[in-house]
């Protein structure tokens, strides 16, 4: 479920400052951190540095440098009246950078800088050892994965905001690469708020959706996020390495499979088949690698996070499929959205009317 920040965001840094992409990246965090973009959105005309310094509370130096370095990055626009210079957002930062927005991605990124960065700056050692840094990065030991990752419950909640807005700009191109609409009863394994689950619905009006995930999650969707009254979404609680899934005809992996090692991969996709209805099927949403693992560039990045985040990495399409095949699918396809994530699709057999 981990990953790095939409390539929408990612791609305001020009090619020619790839070597200072650590110094960008803490720009973009602090901008969102401090309410920039939002600020700047809720104003009735541009504003100039000493105005958001006093609206935001910051320094004036300092809110003087970010901004223009906002203007350099392309993410704010800048004109000047009078010899003043005004700000405002640019088309990227307001479709992604403003809370107001339904394609925000300002928590993912949120939690980039507090969690997956620092996990980051002991990349050599994961390297090394090839094992996640969070021992290193926050003391904390990683045999209990998701007790590492969350750490908190506002770590918790943050992660799932953040993967709700990852899911509003890429869920529906990975629940639209294969017609599901023969699928009526689909459990999302490891759904986390039913963001995805959501998006589901909302594409096959028919169909409904039980979202899988542990106790503490599943209270904290009830909690904090506000579309559960859908009826066709309900939630289940467990673990699913260990208890019982609930009965469906698709199991969905969005971001799951990533995460783990293929021994452990290969165990929940045993479960999954054996509790699948006749007829059923698997459908696992990840960034695929090439058939070579050496591009996209994007999914090489994605597995050095699972490296130093998860024990598990990111699978060409003919590994996923090793996984998929011994685990009782078969006619086990994928298909590449040209987004940042893609689908594979296994059958325990064909329904009438899928393809």
């Amino acid at each position: 479920m981990i990953s790095l920040p939409p390539r929408a965001c990612v791609s305001v840094v020009p090619r020619t400052l790839a070597h200072r992409w650590p110094l960008v990246s803490e720009v973009l965090f602090a901008a969102c951190e401090l309410g920039v973009f939002d600020l700047l959105s809720e104003a009735p005309e541009p504003l100039g540095s000493a105005a958001v310094a006093v609206r935001l509370g910051t320094s004036s130096h300092g809110t003087q440098l970010l901004l223009d370095t906002c203007v350099s990055l392309k993410l704010l626009r800048v004109e000047t009246s009078r010899g003043k210079a005004l700000y405002q957002n640019t088309e990227l930062s307001s479709t992604y950078l403003v809370r107001a927005s339904p394609k925000y991605q300002g928590n993912m990124l949120l939690y980039l800088a507090r969690t997956t960065y620092l996990c980051w700056g002991h990349l050599a050692q994961a390297v090394r050892d090839g094992k996640n840094q969070y021992q290193e990065a926050f003391g904390v030991p990683s045999n209990e994965l998701f007790t590492a990752i969350y750490r908190s419950e506002g770590e918790r909640v943050q992660f799932m905001r953040g993967l709700q807005e990852v899911w509003s700009v890429s869920g529906r191109a990975v629940l639209e690469a294969f017609d599901l609409s023969p699928f009526r009863l689909i459990c999302d394994v490891g759904g986390c708020s039913g963001a995805l689950a959501k998006e589901c619905t909302a594409l096959y009006p028919g169909c409904r959706v039980t979202v899988f995930d542990t106790p503490d999650v599943v209270r904290a969707a009830k909690e904090h996020f506000s579309f559960l009254e859908d009826d066709r979404i309900r939630f289940w609680e467990g673990d699913f390495f260990e208890d019982p899934l609930p009965e469906a005809e698709l199991y969905v992996l969005a971001r799951v499979l990533h995460d783990w090692s293929d021994a452990r991969c290969a165990h929940l996709l045993a479960r999954i088949r054996q509790a699948c209805k006749p007829g059923g099927a698997v459908l696992v949403i990840e960034s695929l690698l090439d058939a070579d693992g050496r591009g996209p560039l994007t999914t090489q990045l994605y597995s050095l996070n699972m490296l130093v985040q998860t024990e598990g990495r990111e699978r060409t399409p003919a590994q996923y499929l090793a996984l998929l095949g011994p685990a009782g699918f078969r006619d086990v396809r994928y298909r590449r959205t040209g987004g940042l994530y893609d689908a594979i699709l296994g059958r325990t057999g064909l329904p009438a009317g899928c393809s």
